[in-house]
């Protein structure tokens, strides 16, 4: 009898930046079960977001593709059901598909009406089995779900209380209730914290705003709003680790902790202040890095391949490659992303980091009319280049300059690297078949 395939758990964050994780390095946060599993597992934290910004980014955590080749290359636009997604891939593998959360990708308009009071159209809920969701929604406190679960539409209701705690419940029930099926699941716990406003429940570490350690390139002048907003954002990412330790516990009660992989990132992260700025949308370290986990699904590994010393750039269109990698199902040709489950697993190992890019590709689209646009690469040596349309705009050398204080863009002793640079991002539009004006370098 052929053994079962293991299931998946995708927990997802919403603005969340790569740093905010003890882990990876923050000196305020307390995040014990992210931490747990970063050891136990696989962390990644030179992962990055290849579009930080909600829709683009979720349109191609499905899809496999860069947004400039799906239908979501700016913010509410809608996921053309035409594409296929990692989700049919799981179905024609016999996987059961749920959805739980934030979605993001039916196309509606904030300023057309409250997207969470409206109904997602059942064929743009990604074709999963059970989908109970909301488009959008930034009121934590005053969250509506709807969808379809077991061949019948569910109508909107309220969460009865904070948005995080309320979706694992879900979760938790729908794990149980799969603790004995022959038949694997794919789920995605999708939450909008710590996405502002910054409120978070009372049970939460509280976090004194005046003792927070600021990042050095906060500029003075921000030092007070940086803290108040940062004093909540940690206070809802402990409590969205508090749930992810829920859902670990939840596995290992039910004896399915080896049977399924739980995978934790973040669609974006947020400025907090860094650079003079706060939200996303830019491709400085606070917005553009993203916490990446793979926990779950087998024993502690112990061989050098878990680690290496080169970083993995895990990107956005490598979120589905690898989440099909870690269950042995190949990568479908239509996907554009590299398969990092290896680092993890260990199968082939050797071979397939070889292999692993060198370098990501980030990319915010933007409307030629009103918005600006820009291409980012970062290498794996510990360079960053970023263009707008027709200029130059930053280079950095994170190895030496990690909180990106020194641009180097305009320095005439780093035309060289400038150049070489300039040619490598060229080389990633040519190759994902994206079409932008680059300087002239």
């Amino acid at each position: 009898m052929p053994q079962k395939k293991p299931n998946v758990i995708w927990f997802i964050a919403d603005q969340m930046r790569g740093q905010a994780t003890g882990r990876n390095g923050d000196p305020n946060v307390f995040t014990p079960n992210l931490d747990n599993m970063a050891i136990a597992g696989k962390n990644f934290p030179h992962a990055v977001s290849g579009y930080p910004l909600c829709c683009p980014f979720r349109g191609s955590m499905l899809t496999g593709k860069y947004a400039h080749n799906h239908s979501v290359s700016l913010h509410e636009e809608r996921l053309d059901p035409s594409y296929k997604t990692v989700t049919d891939v799981f179905n024609d593998h016999g996987y059961e598909t749920i959805y739980l959360g934030k979605w993001h990708l039916a196309g509606f308009k904030e300023r057309e009406g409250r997207s969470a009071l409206r109904t997602v159209p059942h064929e743009d809920r990604g074709r999963f089995d059970t989908w109970l969701g909301y488009e959008n929604n930034n009121s934590q406190w005053d969250s509506w779900i709807h969808g379809h679960e077991n061949g019948n539409e569910v109508k909107h209701m309220r969460l009865p209380g904070y948005e995080t705690g309320c979706l694992t419940d879900m979760a938790l029930e729908r794990i149980s209730a799969r603790k004995d099926s022959e038949r694997p699941f794919f789920m995605v716990i999708s939450v909008q914290p710590p996405h502002v406003p910054t409120l978070a429940p009372a049970d939460a570490r509280r976090y004194q705003a005046q003792q927070l350690k600021l990042r050095p390139n906060v500029p003075i002048t921000q030092e007070a709003e940086a803290r108040f907003q940062l004093s909540g954002y940690y206070a809802q990412i402990d409590d969205l680790d508090t749930n992810v330790g829920r859902v670990m516990e939840r596995l290992n009660s039910e004896g399915m902790t080896e049977d399924t992989h739980l995978m934790f990132f973040s669609d974006h992260g947020d400025q907090m202040g860094s650079q003079g700025r706060f939200g996303k949308c830019v491709p400085y370290e606070e917005s553009a890095r993203v916490p990446f986990i793979i926990g779950g699904g087998q024993p502690m590994a112990y061989g050098d391949w878990s680690c290496g010393n080169a970083p993995c750039l895990v990107n956005h269109v490598d979120i589905a490659p690898t989440t099909l990698g870690l269950c042995g199902i190949p990568t479908p040709e239509w996907m554009e992303g590299f398969d990092y489950s290896h680092r993890r697993t260990g199968i082939n190992a050797a071979t397939r980091i070889q292999q692993e890019p060198d370098s990501a590709y980030l990319q915010l689209i933007g409307d030629r009319e009103s918005s600006y646009a820009w291409r980012c690469v970062i290498t794996r040596d510990g360079w960053k280049y970023a263009c707008v349309r027709g200029g130059e705009w930053l280079l950095f050398n994170l190895n030496d300059d990690p909180h990106e204080l020194n641009n180097l863009a305009f320095h005439t002793a780093h035309r060289k690297k400038r150049k070489e640079l300039n040619q490598l991002l060229r080389d990633w539009a040519t190759q994902t078949g994206d079409s932008f004006e680059f300087p002239e370098s």
